[in-house]
C-alpha cells in the first residue's frame, strides 16, 4: 500500500509538472484507485511542496484507505501551509472523528466557523459534531451513575411476546438448531428481521459463553481435518452467504474462524452478526470469532453498526452489543503453531503467548499496548517498526515477525484488517499472511475476497479468492453517522 513518506534530498521544483501530476492523481481518485492517486499526489508534492491542495488531496485519499494517521498528518501540513484552506480542516476533522477524537474535530469545525461566519456548510458541520460531543458526555455521565449495571442483567425476555403474525425462524426450547440457522439465513436473504426476543436470547447466550473464554483461545485441528480462516466481513451479508456456498456451511466437520470486523460500513451488519453468533452457539467447539478493531464503541458509533442496530431494534440492544464485544477473544492459536489475530504484532519485543492469554480484555481497547496492537497493527515490508499509518497501533517489519515466531515456537501468523486486491497477501518471507473476506469493499474498492483453508497436519495455507455477489440496493454506510458520510462517501 502506498505510503506518505516524502523522499528526502534536493528536488527541483516544477509547479507546472506538479499540477499535471495532481490532475492525473485526481483522475485515479475518481476511479477509486486511491493507492495510485497517493503515489501521484506524493510526486506532485515533491515538485511543489508548498501547495496545501496537494496535501489535502492526499489526505482524503488516505481517509478512503482508512490510513487515518497519514490523513491527519497531511491535513495538518495543508493547514500549516494555508490557514484559511477550509477543506484541510474538514479532512483533519474527519480523521479525528475516525479515531474517536471528537473534541479535536470540533475545534477544527469551530475554527472554520469563526474564519467564515457566513459559511452555512461549516456551521452545519460544527453543529453536527457538537451534538456528538454532547451525546458522548451525556452517555459518560449516565455510565458513571450506573457503573455497576450490566445491560444483560436488565433484559427481561419473559416480558417479550412473540406476536401471532410472526412467521420467522424460532429457537427450539430456547436453543439454536441447524434448522433455525438455515431458516434465519433464508429469512435474512428476503430482508426480513428476526424477532427481538430471539435476537436478545442469542446475545445473552453468546455473552455468557464468551465470558468464560480466555483472551487467547487454543484450537486443536486433527491431522486429516480441514480448517478455514476468514477475514473481515464488514456487514456484507450476501458475500458471507457466498463463502458458505463455496466452502460449505460450518459444522463439527467443517470448522471456521472469523477473524474480526464482522460489522460496520456494510449495511447488513445485523444479519452478519446474528448469523455468526448463531453458528457459534450451534458449534461452540468448531466455530470461532476474534475481536476486530470494529468491534468497539467508537468505530460502531461512526461507521454504522450502532445506527443499524438502533434502527432495526433498539439503542438498548446496541449497548448490549458493546458489552458483549468486550468479551470476544483477542487471538487464536491453531495447534500451537499458527497465531491468528485481527491486526498484528507489537511495539515491544519479548511479548509471549502467555502475555496475550493474560490480557484483561473486558473493556474498550486502550490507545497502546498488547490489546490495542492485536486489533490495530499492520505489517510493513522494511525491517524494524514505524508509527502506524492509521494513527493507532504500530507497523512491524519481517525481522519483528521472525523474532516473535522464534520466541513463541510458531510457524507463521494470520491477520486481517487490510484490503488486498486478491483478498490475501503473503508477506515477511511467508511468515505473515493477510486475509480479507469482503470483496468489492464498500461497493467501491474492486478487490476480491478470500479465505484460507488448511489441514491439521502441515497447516499449509491454501487460498480461495472470489468476487462480490449482488446485494439489495442498500448502500454501504447507510446507517453511518451523517457527518462522516459527508467526508468519506
Amino acid at each position: 500500500m502506498a505510503g506518505n513518506e516524502d523522499r528526502t534530498g534536493p528536488v527541483s521544483q516544477d509547479p507546472d509538472a506538479a499540477e499535471k501530476l495532481k490532475n492525473e492523481a485526481n483522475e485515479f481518485f475518481k476511479r477509486q484507485n486511491y493507492n495510485r492517486a497517493i503515489e501521484l499526489y506524493t510526486q506532485a508534492i515533491e515538485k511543489n511542496p508548498m501547495s496545501a491542495v496537494y496535501y489535502a488531496n492526499r489526505s482524503i485519499s488516505n481517509l478512503r484507505l482508512e490510513n487515518f494517521g497519514y490523513a491527519l498528518n497531511d491535513a495538518s501540513k495543508a493547514i500549516e501551509l494555508d490557514k484559511l484552506y477550509t477543506k484541510a480542516y474538514y479532512r483533519r476533522a474527519a480523521a479525528y472523528m475516525a479515531l474517536g477524537k471528537y473534541k479535536l474535530a470540533l475545534k477544527d469545525f469551530e475554527y472554520v466557523t469563526k474564519v467564515r461566519p457566513n459559511d452555512h456548510d461549516a456551521k452545519m458541520k460544527y453543529n453536527e459534531c457538537n451534538k456528538i460531543v454532547k451525546k458522548i458526555a451525556f452517555e459518560k455521565a449516565i455510565s458513571v451513575d450506573k457503573k455497576e449495571v450490566n445491560i444483560a442483567d436488565t433484559i427481561n425476555l419473559d416480558a417479550m411476546t412473540i406476536e401471532d403474525e410472526y412467521e420467522g425462524p424460532s429457537l427450539e426450547d430456547g436453543k439454536v438448531t441447524l434448522k433455525f440457522v438455515k431458516d434465519l439465513m433464508e429469512y435474512y436473504k428476503e430482508q426480513k428481521k428476526l424477532h427481538k426476543k430471539y435476537a436478545y436470547k442469542i446475545l445473552l447466550d453468546v455473552k455468557a459463553y464468551f465470558q468464560k473464554q480466555p483472551s487467547l483461545v487454543d484450537i486443536k485441528v486433527p491431522d486429516d481435518k480441514k480448517f478455514t480462516v476468514c477475514g473481515d466481513i464488514h456487514g456484507q451479508f450476501y458475500d458471507l452467504m457466498n463463502i458458505f456456498k463455496l466452502n460449505g456451511l460450518p459444522s463439527d466437520t467443517n470448522p471456521y474462524l472469523f477473524n474480526g470486523d464482522f460489522v460496520d460500513r456494510g449495511s447488513f451488519s445485523v444479519e452478519c452478526i446474528f448469523t455468526l453468533f448463531s453458528f457459534k452457539l450451534l458449534y461452540p467447539d468448531h466455530f470461532f470469532m476474534s475481536r476486530g478493531n470494529h468491534e468497539t464503541l467508537d468505530m460502531n458509533r461512526v461507521y454504522g453498526f450502532r445506527g443499524e442496530v438502533t434502527s432495526k431494534y433498539t439503542s438498548q440492544m446496541a449497548d448490549l452489543f458493546t458489552e458483549l464485544y468486550n468479551w470476544l477473544p483477542l487471538a487464536h492459536c491453531i495447534n500451537g503453531r499458527v497465531l491468528v489475530m485481527h491486526g498484528g504484532l507489537f511495539s515491544k519485543d519479548d511479548v509471549t503467548l502467555e502475555d496475550i492469554r493474560n490480557v484483561d480484555r473486558n473493556k474498550q481497547p486502550p490507545e497502546d499496548g498488547i490489546m490495542c496492537e492485536l486489533l490495530w497493527s499492520d505489517p510493513q515490508p522494511m525491517a524494524g517498526r514505524s508509527p502506524s499509518k492509521r494513527g493507532v497501533g504500530c507497523q512491524f517489519g519481517p525481522n519483528v515477525t521472525a523474532a516473535f515466531l522464534q520466541k513463541n515456537g510458531l510457524d507463521y501468523i494470520i491477520r486481517s484488517h487490510e484490503v488486498k486486491n486478491d483478498g490475501y497477501e503473503v508477506a515477511h518471507d511467508g511468515k505473515c499472511i493477510t486475509v480479507f473476506s469482503a470483496p468489492n469493499y464498500c461497493d467501491t474498492m474492486g478487490n476480491l475476497g478470500a479465505f484460507i483453508t488448511m489441514n491439521g497436519k502441515d497447516l499449509k495455507p491454501h487460498f480461495t479468492s472470489y468476487e462480490a455477489v449482488p446485494h439489495p440496493d442498500v448502500k454501504p454506510m447507510a446507517y453511518a453517522h451523517s457527518l462522516l458520510s459527508m467526508f468519506c462517501q
